[in-house]
């Protein structure tokens, strides 16, 4: 009791030390904000009128000093280092981390009680009134702001021109899409929307020069009954050229643009099919444009077609910067010629990266990456990209005394951003295709136990098929693994364990096939309260290989070039949804659901497409990949001995994490995560094949953690324990009545912490 009362004591002390009220000079009052509270208007609904409040609420000036928890923290700083001085370590404080205090006499009733009647008209309330008083207390103040809308205005009819005039006429045309409904409250938002929809549809059939501001809406407010009739027109004094569809004429290319020389040198262009290249130094071929220039000559101007053009020259790659110029063609003025100037990157650049990690298998880790690119290859706009790294994985602690981890390699990647296939394929849209060569090896060296020989290759495809929508299909995927070096004492592991995981890590892995992923994404439209994430990924193995030279183990095992190699057909889905439940919290979940069927040649899939989970992005109550597969149990980290990780055929793991903002930079999270792996098939291990009671054999974990969100990166950290272990007997798998976070036994054997870079998912 006596503990529990010291704490309180702090508080008190802390909170009246908070307190900023006794800074102010005789007569002041301390604003503390401004309340709108709607009156006398039994027509609206509760929640109309919630949300009427909500939108004026923010219109009032000034705003209060800001608060955490009720404590103005930046003011009691003000407060705390005010000082004379200009420079040194307290004026610096005030300055950077204080707050003036937002006073009474600050508000002014009149101008805030105009603004939110001027917004009440806007939104359909012609007759609102309202007045604002101040509401003192000894030394706060605050103002109410009582609102009398009087009734809602609603759209009759709109009427759009009818006249003869191409202008008119097309202006009609958009009609069947407006955005001004009859029935519907009059608002001037929705009427400049609708005044943009109409530009943007004309901008589609040729008005390069028109504008939203070419347009008039007549409202008629004069009506019975509080309606309004809308008449959508041209201005009378529109300029003759936004009146006019314009089509394209030339265009002209100038991919070394410099500031320094402005000169068009029309007379050196060189014409490549429908569009000409302005280049003196001949830095680039002019055929690497033809997936960018996307307008023609003769074609009416689109704003769409022009839009793509830029954002494709932009994602062509060599060129920093991108300008476009239109100007009416000589002799013609319904035509027009089109410029682009673009200004080059260096071509050639490197790049150093220094990476640091740590996850909750005790590994302290740090890469570095040497990135050479050249931006313009061979002369076609070809990214050429070499890397070198290294990394190291050291184990502190854990696992008896660890097994550190060093990895060294190196990969080359040609990227076209073009498709190179035997058939011409041309897409229009805003996104560049790309066709990609890989070429990477890897050498693995885990200390005392073995050294491994990773050889990798790729050719295939990337593009998007809108902003939403993404495919990458790779042709063929080729990945060869083998054992450069094993130690006696993993090959005493792998007999004394009798765990076939272990010899599986080194068996020699030869896999080649296609692979084709599909992703959908809207989680850049932060405007959403619900957003979405899926991508669906299918791969596999030698299966027409497989076919050809009838493989069936263990009957007859096939080699190509003398390896054995791996078949399979590997599915997986990783769906996200996230929903916001408030301007500063969300929650967000994830459901992974994948399988790997190994056949013909193979009876289980190669480790290296095989499924993990635990650790810092998975379940982050358990160590990295110690769960599974399905029961069994590898051991623990302290009962001394290596422990592998452990891999599964079979994957099924879901995770919800609520993450609320707590102030400034950094965010809560509160998560609970549950999922395992499986076998496909009887591998001589207890409990590891996927069988109808799966669902029994969840682990499930729970934690809290904070995210520190500094734009350019989120550094995260997640405290997590275990409430369900599968591989306990069953009627014991729940620990959550065993828990004792007095225990310094049990927070040693159940609370894992992570630190991480970005967010889990």
């Amino acid at each position: 009791m006596i503990k529990n009362i010291k704490y309180v004591l702090v508080l008190t002390i802390f909170l009246s030390a908070c307190s900023n009220t006794k800074y102010l000079q005789p007569g002041q009052k301390l604003y503390t904000g401004g309340k709108v509270k709607i009156v006398d208007n039994d027509s609206l609904k509760k929640s109309d009128r919630k949300a009427l409040e909500s939108d004026l609420t923010p219109l009032l000036r000034p705003k209060p000093n800001s608060s955490l928890l009720g404590l103005r923290v930046k003011l009691y700083i003000y407060n705390k280092t005010r000082t004379n001085k200009t420079k040194g370590f307290k004026h610096w404080l005030n300055t950077k981390f204080g707050e003036p205090p937002v006073l009474a006499s600050q508000v002014n009733l009149e101008k805030n009680s105009e603004i939110l009647q001027n917004r009440l008209q806007n939104k359909s309330y012609f007759q609102a009134t309202v007045s604002g008083d101040t509401i003192g207390k000894k030394k706060t103040a605050r103002a109410e702001y009582t609102v009398n809308t009087g009734p809602a205005y609603k759209i009759r009819s709109v009427t759009f021109p009818k006249g003869n005039e191409d202008l008119d006429t097309a202006i009609a045309g958009t009609a069947g899409e407006t955005l001004l409904k009859p029935g519907e409250k009059y608002d001037l938002d929705v009427i400049k929307n609708e005044r943009l929809r109409i530009d943007a549809k004309l901008k589609e059939k040729g008005f390069f020069y028109f504008a939203p501001e070419d347009i008039i809406m007549r409202i008629d407010s004069t009506l019975a009954n509080h309606q309004v009739d809308i008449f959508v027109a041209v201005k009378p004094k529109v300029n003759d050229r936004d009146r006019r569809i314009y089509t394209i004429n030339k265009l002209y290319v100038y991919p070394n643009y410099s500031l320094r020389d402005t000169a068009l040198h029309l007379d050196e262009a060189v014409s490549y099919r429908w569009y000409n290249v302005v280049d003196r130094r001949k830095t680039i071929r002019p055929f690497a444009f033809k997936n960018t220039v996307l307008m023609q000559p003769g074609e009416v101007y689109n704003r769409t077609a022009h839009n793509n053009s830029l954002n494709r020259f932009v994602n062509l790659g060599p060129y920093k910067f991108v300008k476009n110029r239109f100007e009416p063609a000589a002799g013609d003025s319904s035509k027009l010629d089109v410029f682009y100037f673009l200004t080059p990157y260096p071509k050639k650049s490197i790049q150093v990266d220094v990476l640091g990690r740590t996850n909750s298998a005790n590994f302290t880790g740090t890469q570095i990456n040497i990135n050479w690119k050249h931006r313009n290859a061979f002369k076609g706009a070809e990214l050429l990209t070499f890397r070198l790294f290294g990394s190291s994985d050291v184990q502190f602690s854990g696992q008896g005394g660890g097994f550190n981890v060093y990895q060294v390699g190196g990969e080359m990647k040609l990227t076209w951003p073009r498709f190179i296939a035997p058939v011409n394929i041309r897409s229009d849209n805003a996104y560049i295709p790309h066709t990609n060569l890989t070429l990477g090896y890897t050498l693995i060296n885990r200390t005392n136990l073995y050294t491994l020989n990773s050889f990798n290759g790729s050719f295939g495809y990337d593009w998007k098929q809108s902003v939403h929508k993404s495919h990458e299909l790779n042709i063929l995927n080729v990945n060869l693994v083998s054992p450069a070096n094993v130690t006696q004492l993993y090959r005493d592991s792998i007999k004394g364990s009798n765990n076939p995981a272990l010899q599986h890590v080194i068996d020699k892995q030869f896999t080649f096939g296609p692979s084709y992923s599909y992703t959908f994404t809207n989680t850049t439209e932060e405007y959403r309260t619900n957003t979405l994430f899926y991508n669906a990924r299918v791969s596999s193995s030698a299966v027409i290989t497989g076919l050809v030279t009838g493989a069936d183990t263990p009957a007859t095992v096939r080699t190509v070039l003398g390896t054995p190699f791996n078949q399979y057909v590997k599915i997986e889905n990783d769906l996200r949804f996230y929903h916001k439940t408030g301007q500063n919290s969300s929650i967000a979940t994830r459901l992974m659901v994948g399988a790997g069927i190994p056949f013909g040649n193979s009876t289980v899939m190669p480790y290296s497409q095989q499924f993990f989970i635990g650790g810092s992005n998975s379940l982050r109550g358990f160590r990295a990949r110690s769960i599974g597969p399905g029961t069994y149990y590898a051991g623990r980290p302290d009962d001394g001995g290596f422990l592998p990780d452990q891999a599964g055929d079979i994957r099924i793991e879901g995770n919800v994490e609520w993450r609320p903002k707590l102030f400034s930079i950094v965010r809560g999270a509160v998560f609970v995560d549950a999922g395992n792996i499986w076998m496909m098939r009887n591998n001589g291990l207890q409990g590891a094949t996927f069988s109808k009671n799966f669902y029994k054999e969840f682990a499930v974990d729970a934690g809290v953690g904070l995210r520190f969100d500094v734009t350019v990166l989120v550094l995260r950290t997640d405290l997590g324990f275990p409430i369900r272990k599968p591989w306990l007997p069953e009627g014991q798998r729940w620990v959550v009545d065993k828990i004792d976070f007095g225990s310094s036994a049990w927070r040693h054997e159940n609370l894992v912490f992570n630190l991480a870079i970005g967010y889990p998912f």
